[in-house]
């Protein structure tokens, strides 16, 4: 059995290598021979640990009431076996029974070093939850470190002890990722999962377009120029629109640079993603017709009750003002956050403005892309009763999950755990697509 001091110096070295204060130190390894202590003789027992470095030595001392009867062994003893070592010991007195730190001192350390580690893990979650909870938008750099089922998980450059990842539905699915590639993604948001936060990072977001105009733009950096909305289509295009705090500065030439310098490193970043750069504005009839760019619009109309616009366009520009299956006035109604109906200057004339042209806008790309579960091929309809029970319904439910996740499940058996994880591979390995039109001002549009 080792002594004390071997002890206290494979502890000091523990400790060191975790970073951890001598005072804070001594107070985790009495904090483990007490519990050892508490393990031998029993919860309520009381105990003086001395730990003195200097001489390497560890002294510890039980306390125990001297009474007439004992009502609990851990902290009483009789006064006639108290008197057994010292007549002199009265009812009422405490006590002291040495204790040989060898009789338990490897449990003792074994508690230490339990502690040492839930402490250490404790401080870095709090660690990373105090750097991270007021940074929802900033742009955060990193490795790939592996991809399983999807996911992309990321070591971050300056906090490499933050748990990172990308999620499936958080990806440009048009980029393709590579283990130990360098990645770059804005942090949407922190999840708290058994093993402490988690950072969900995303590079589909619009906040990730945000985050890279923040970054190539000064004025934005200074608070000068603001992105007061964005839409997006990942891998496709995007539309931002931004004000000026200064009324020297034009905020859509800031975000465009130089010769198209500013917007293009963006584009670059996104893989060639189409940019729109639209001025924003108070009015919702005037903002309307300019997030309706690269389209010119005629006339708007606007209804506050039902937050619906209606644009009339001339007959050359409403293909251009539409998009392609009908992505510019998508993105314009969800940067405006109103709905807008299209007209031609022909058909508002035919329809006097009382119909509108076009049915409700299409649902989310990706919801309309998402799978039910029991369309897919190779899961067993009494799994699939599982998982809905367990609020699973779609591929996208369950496609971040762990294999932990699924057995918590009643009724998945850890066979059939793997069965799914094995799906969930196989419909997620798919090669990414690079390309797409960037757009700048300087650009054809349409």
């Amino acid at each position: 059995m080792a002594g004390s001091t071997e002890i206290l110096g494979a502890i000091r070295e523990l400790a060191n290598l975790k970073q951890i204060e001598r005072s804070e130190l001594h107070e985790l390894l009495q904090d483990g021979i007490h519990a050892a202590l508490a393990k031998k003789h029993g919860p309520t027992v009381q105990a003086e640990v001395d730990i003195d470095e200097n001489r390497g030595d560890i002294r510890i001392v039980l306390l125990k009431n001297v009474v007439e009867t004992i009502e609990d062994p851990a902290r009483e003893i009789l006064l006639e076996e108290a008197r057994f070592e010292d007549p002199e010991y009265q009812l009422g007195d405490v006590m002291e029974i040495p204790v040989d730190f060898a009789e338990f001192g490897r449990s003792a350390v074994q508690a230490a070093k339990q502690r040492i580690i839930q402490r250490v893990r404790e401080g870095e979650r709090t660690k990373i939850r105090d750097e991270f909870t007021s940074r929802q938008g900033d742009l955060l750099s990193g490795e790939i470190q592996q991809i399983e089922r999807g996911k992309i998980v990321v070591m971050l450059n300056k906090f490499r002890e933050a748990e990172a990842i990308i999620p499936y539905r958080e990806q440009n699915h048009r980029e393709d990722y590579k283990q130990g590639e360098p990645v770059r993604a804005v942090l949407k948001k922190i999840e708290e999962t058994p093993k402490g936060p988690r950072l969900v990072l995303s590079r589909a977001d619009p906040l990730f377009v945000k985050a890279l105009f923040k970054l190539e733009v000064p004025e934005i950096q200074q608070g000068i120029v603001e992105i007061r909305a964005a839409s997006r289509e990942v891998g496709s295009r995007t539309k931002i629109a931004v004000v000026s705090r200064d009324e020297s500065i034009d905020p859509v030439g800031a975000c465009v640079g130089l010769k198209g310098a500013r917007v293009q490193a963006v584009v670059q970043e996104l893989g060639g993603e189409r940019i729109d750069i639209v001025p924003w504005s108070a009015d919702p009839e005037r903002f309307a017709k300019l997030a309706l760019a690269p389209a010119k619009v005629a006339r708007v109309f606007s209804d506050a009750a039902t937050k619906t616009i209606q644009a009339v366009v001339d007959e050359d520009q409403l293909s251009l003002a539409i998009g392609r299956n009908g992505q510019n006035v998508r993105l314009a109604s969800e940067l405006t956050e109103w709905k807008i109906d299209l007209y031609s200057s022909r058909e508002w004339l035919e329809r006097g403005g009382d119909i509108p042209l076009f049915q409700p806008l299409p649902e989310d790309e990706d919801a309309a892309a998402d799978v039910q579960l029991s369309e897919i091929e190779g899961l067993p309809p009494a799994t699939v009763a599982v998982l809905e029970a367990g609020g699973y319904r779609t591929l996208n439910d369950i496609i971040d999950l762990e294999r932990e996740d699924f057995l918590k499940l009643p009724g998945i058996a850890p066979e059939e755990a793997d069965r799914i994880m094995k799906l969930i591979d196989e419909l997620t390995d798919e090669g990414g697509e690079s390309g797409g039109t960037a757009e700048t001002p300087d650009a054809p549009q349409g």
